[in-house]
């Protein structure tokens, strides 16, 4: 029980010790912080390159029969939702688009369907049959022009397919005025945090190597010797040694 106790409180010693070299540190870690904050707007204003997002909408339901729509069609609407988002995010859907829009990539070469795919995210808010269609893509106009674009290929791929007539558009494609990512802010912080991280590992690895004795109780700790007393160090001390540490500089200075 004794020795469990001793590495207890030394432990709780080393603990203690550590946070105080860390507070010695928080100038340092603090400007690390700082130029890591830095350092993400800088990355997010000169090397990414912005993106604007085009969001469509549009409203799918599965009539049975007739012109009434009942709580069977509604439901039935609910359930399919999920193979709506399929249909718009198919090879046959993403090809369509790019033939009517005659896409390519930078190089001059036809687009592929996987890259289209890429710029195009499905979803449908909670407890409802409406499908949001988003696109991607460095020119807000072109990202307007492909929403448009998936939007009615979509509505004629989802009527051949399920045989569903009642497809309506809730909201047309929009032009971003505001580019959705990158997000600065974000970029800024993540950057700060990253940098005091690696700041506070450096101290930690620094102290945790540092075998020095610096203090009575170091001695103690390590050496398992007790001390009878210690000599102060005084200014004048201090001041002799730098003394004669010019005196040996200049002696050497002259053998040169």
């Amino acid at each position: 029980m004794e020795t469990n106790q001793n590495l207890n409180d030394e432990q709780t010693i080393d603990l203690g010790e550590l946070f105080r070299e860390l507070i010695n540190k928080a100038l340092i870690i603090l400007l690390a912080a700082l130029i890591g904050g830095l350092a993400g707007i800088l990355v997010s204003k000169t090397v990414m390159t912005p993106e604007y997002t085009s969001t469509a909408k549009m409203y799918v339901l599965a009539q049975s029969s007739g012109d009434s729509v009942t709580n069977a069609d509604l439901q039935a609407g609910a359930s399919l939702t999920t193979d709506y988002e399929e249909i718009i995010r198919s090879r046959q859907v993403a090809e369509t688009v790019i033939a009517r829009l005659n896409l390519t990539n930078d190089d001059g070469t036809m687009m592929q369907y996987e890259t289209l795919l890429k710029k195009i995210s499905v979803s449908t808010p909670t407890d409802s049959r409406v499908i949001n269609i988003s696109v991607s893509d460095e020119d807000p106009y072109i990202a307007c022009d492909i929403t448009d674009a998936l939007l009615q290929a979509s509505m004629e791929h989802i009527q051949d397919v399920m045989s569903i007539e009642t497809i309506s558009v809730v909201e047309n494609a929009n032009i971003p005025i505001t580019p959705d990512s990158p997000n600065t802010m974000r970029n800024a912080l993540m950057g700060a945090v990253l940098a005091a991280i690696i700041v506070i590992i450096i101290v930690i690895a620094v102290y945790m190597t540092n075998d020095t004795i610096r203090t009575s109780e170091d001695v103690e700790r390590y050496l398992g010797l007790s001390m009878l007393g210690t000599i102060p160090f005084s200014s004048t001390d201090k001041k002799s040694s730098k003394f004669r540490r010019r005196n040996l500089q200049a002696k050497g200075g002259k053998r040169r």
